[in-house]
């Protein structure tokens, strides 16, 4: 990489809305993760966000069907043809999602499909209140009523569910099974919902304790560092990065 990389954060509070086109990205919460009394106890929540379609509109929600196909690549590309939430946030966090959903104009049921990072409690702590969604959970996806479809995604075989948009394979905060995704096309250019491959702006003398593969994020992260204009982390404000070119050396 002939540049150097620096991050620094969006100012602003949530919702943080970057319109694309075809797809925008609205932050709904901003996740957090903070200490609490003594000893290693910590409150935490996941940050959630809202991946909306251009072409999609309230009026426009109520599908006849849910998403369906014969094979994974044709049911998520129909999935993605309506909102697509990125991680849940814990169950005590019900009311705030569906209110900040709401501001948006986005009823649970207008959902077609919840991505899930990987299955920690603070960040798929709701996939109840979207029976009707295709589900996409670290690496299992399955449409409405439980059925699962295999679909072959490694980190060099990313999904596409639309133009512009992927999910990848970015293993080792929680397991081998992690995942990412990636909106390109944004006002501020590539966006990546990466769950906890990055904690937050700036977390890089303190991620490594909560990795169950300390090798295998830091090569998440440095894939992520190296596409990613905005990254949205797990426990944090979303951050730009930024890079700069590397300056000649002179004799």
């Amino acid at each position: 990489m002939n540049s150097l990389v620096r991050t620094e954060p969006l100012r602003g509070a949530p919702p943080f809305l970057v319109p694309g086109e075809p797809y925008s990205v609205v932050v709904l919460r901003q996740g957090y993760a903070e200490p609490e009394g003594v000893g290693d106890a910590v409150r935490a929540d996941g940050s959630v966000t809202l991946v909306l379609p251009q072409a999609w509109s309230p009026t426009s929600s109520h599908r006849e069907s849910p998403p369906g196909g014969d094979d994974a690549k044709t049911a998520l590309e129909e999935a993605a043809l309506g909102p697509i939430l990125v991680d849940t946030g814990g169950p005590w966090a019900r009311e705030a999602l569906l209110g900040a959903l709401a501001g948006q104009g986005v009823a649970p049921g207008d959902v077609t499909l919840v991505v899930g990072t990987h299955g920690h409690s603070d960040h798929i702590g709701n996939l109840g209140l979207f029976p009707g969604a295709a589900l996409l959970v670290s690496h299992d996806f399955c449409l409405p009523g439980g059925r699962y479809l295999p679909h072959g995604m490694s980190e060099e075989r990313p999904l596409r569910l639309g133009s512009g948009l992927e999910v990848w394979a970015t293993p080792g905060h929680g397991s081998q099974r992690d995942v990412s995704v990636v909106v390109a096309g944004t006002a501020l250019g590539t966006v990546v919902v990466a769950g906890d491959v990055f904690e937050h702006d700036g977390d890089e003398d303190s991620w490594q304790a909560l990795s169950e593969d300390p090798v295998a994020q830091e090569r998440s992260r440095k894939r992520v560092l190296g596409t990613a204009d905005v990254v949205v982390p797990g426990h944090g404000a979303p951050f730009r990065v930024v890079r700069e070119p590397l300056q000649p050396e002179t004799k």
